[in-house]
């Protein structure tokens, strides 16, 4: 709730979650950024994807129905009704909560960073990762899963993605143009080894080391992961 807050993004929220999103970030004096544009904000690819989007991205991808497919995150802001679409497309959807037994769950409960901590790992180690937003964890897992050997990481270009789902629920595409085009957006996005950008004079503006520290890696032999 709070991320949603503070970032505007209000994509799929009800007018009434929009109220109490806008409130909550009104609320906090030293929050400067008050007037949020949120359509505007997503189609620059700020903010982080829906379950509705993600679900659509996934099967763009041709990723599995039957695959099992874990939240690394909290629960989401709207509850069952935003996840819906995500737990129709893909039925064997996880969390925390799920796999894990009251008694295994609540030595962690209380703490939030080892909660994360057990999202974190799972995330390290699955076959596929999807971050739906670029925070900081997922920046940390996508590095830590390049210098693990490349581990299969789908990185979401938001920007071009969420042009090419307005143009699909719009009737613009069909659904075979827009998940061949999805396909084409990623295919060189798939935590392959890539040259990191580097300013010397303009740290903020490089590529973010932490995602992808290049200059502790060892090179790679493999060809790019394709998924055409």
């Amino acid at each position: 709730m709070d991320m949603l807050a503070f970032s505007g993004c209000t994509q799929g929220c009800n007018n009434e979650e929009i109220e109490e999103l806008t409130r909550m970030r009104y609320a906090y004096p030293w929050w400067k950024e008050k007037i949020i544009n949120s359509d505007l904000k997503r189609k620059d690819g700020l903010c982080p994807l829906t379950p509705e989007e993600t679900a659509l991205t996934l099967k763009a991808l041709d990723i599995d129905r039957d695959i099992q497919i874990y939240i690394a995150a909290g629960e989401i802001y709207g509850g069952k009704r935003r996840m819906d679409s995500l737990q129709d497309a893909f039925p064997k959807l996880v969390r925390k909560e799920t796999l894990l037994g009251a008694d295994d769950l609540q030595y962690f409960q209380n703490h939030s960073s080892q909660m994360a901590a057990l999202d974190y790992l799972v995330a390290l180690e699955s076959d596929i990762f999807v971050p739906t937003y670029d925070g900081n964890m997922a920046k940390v897992v996508e590095g830590h899963r390049r210098f693990l050997g490349f581990k299969k990481t789908i990185l979401l270009d938001r920007r071009v993605l969420v042009d090419l789902i307005d143009k699909y629920t719009n009737g613009i595409l069909n659904w075979d143009e827009f998940s061949i085009s999805v396909k084409q957006v990623h295919q060189e996005r798939m935590g392959n080894p890539t040259k990191r950008l580097v300013i010397s004079d303009k740290p903020k503006e490089e590529d973010y080391f932490y995602a992808n520290p290049e200059e502790c890696l060892h090179p790679s032999d493999d060809e790019p992961v394709s998924i055409l």
